[in-house]
């Protein structure tokens, strides 16, 4: 007789910053989402598996739910929200504060209205004292009614051993939606883009960032007995002042996150890596639909 197993979708959402792609990251033993310590870094929703012999879970991880200030901010809010409605099981992510602004509220309003169990996860423990978080847990119980309660750092691993049996607890029964070796439904085309964007947010000034998106022009294996992929990429900007600051002085900006996407391409694909970067700018692509379209950021795909 088969063993039945339980399989379902997992929406983690929370504010910008507040570590999701971090957790998500651990969770699944390997990295897939770019994270940063700059707010709104996840663009679109990434999906990733985690398979062992409970069943599966398919992560969703949600760009950060924010108040829309371009045409790349609503569909990132609306990419958000739409999440909590096509899931099995919800992931809140807070900082472990006392605080309940308009932002938090907002979304604890938004999961009252799903009917899909809450598991409130309470990240960064290791920024604030032990007594600092029994106060925290008592605020937030009082916005929301959750399932669970989890207190854990993502980024020190600490405390993450409870989440992956919790969520298996409020999954329903079903089928594998992927292969057991699956990781993410991600084309490699869009994790390369996404890493040199994690590159460059790394090495850039606060003020650029989120004025930059990274569009892939041709990857492709060169033929040979050794693999090298060459890859062709185009960091577009919004503006002429920070095209220059992008390239950096005789180029050493452009190729230190150039190096740094290499590196990190090369240990992901186990493969030696020819990266080429160039810069264009597209003033205010932001607040053009049809270049947030462009640059993959399509509502209707939604």
């Amino acid at each position: 007789m088969e063993i039945q197993k339980k399989s379902g979708f997992v929406a983690m959402i929370g504010r910008p910053n507040v570590g999701k792609s971090t957790l998500m990251n651990h969770l699944i033993g390997q990295k897939i989402a770019i994270t940063s310590n700059k707010p709104q870094t996840t663009r679109n929703r990434i999906q990733t598996v985690y398979t062992d012999e409970r069943g599966q879970i398919i992560f969703v991880d949600t760009p950060g739910i924010h108040k829309a200030k371009n045409k790349l901010g609503e569909y990132m809010v609306q990419a958000a929200e739409r999440t909590l409605r096509e899931v099995d099981v919800i992931l809140w992510l807070v900082e472990p504060s006392t605080f309940i602004g308009a932002g938090e509220q907002h979304i604890a309003d938004e999961l009252q209205k799903t009917g899909v169990p809450v598991i409130l996860i309470i990240n960064k423990t290791d920024t604030v004292p032990k007594e600092a978080l029994l106060p925290a847990i008592d605020k937030y119980r009082r916005v929301c009614s959750f399932e669970e309660i989890i207190p854990c750092s993502a980024l020190r691993g600490q405390n993450t051993e409870d989440i992956i049996p919790c969520i298996f607890k409020y999954l329903p029964y079903g089928p594998m939606y992927f292969d057991e070796d699956t990781v993410t439904d991600q084309p490699m085309k869009q994790i390369a883009a996404e890493i040199i964007r994690e590159k460059a947010l790394h090495a850039l000034s606060d003020e650029i960032p989120h004025g930059i998106a990274v569009a892939i022009d041709s990857m492709k294996e060169r033929p040979g007995k050794k693999p090298i992929y060459d890859i062709d990429a185009t960091i577009i900007c919004e503006r002429d002042s920070h095209k220059g600051i992008i390239i950096g002085k005789q180029g050493a900006m452009l190729r230190k996150i150039g190096t740094n996407a290499r590196y990190e391409l090369e240990k992901m694909m186990e493969t030696q890596v020819n990266l080429k970067l160039w810069v264009k700018v597209k003033k205010d692509w932001r607040d053009s639909d049809y270049l947030v379209r462009n640059f993959g950021y399509d509502k209707k795909e939604l």
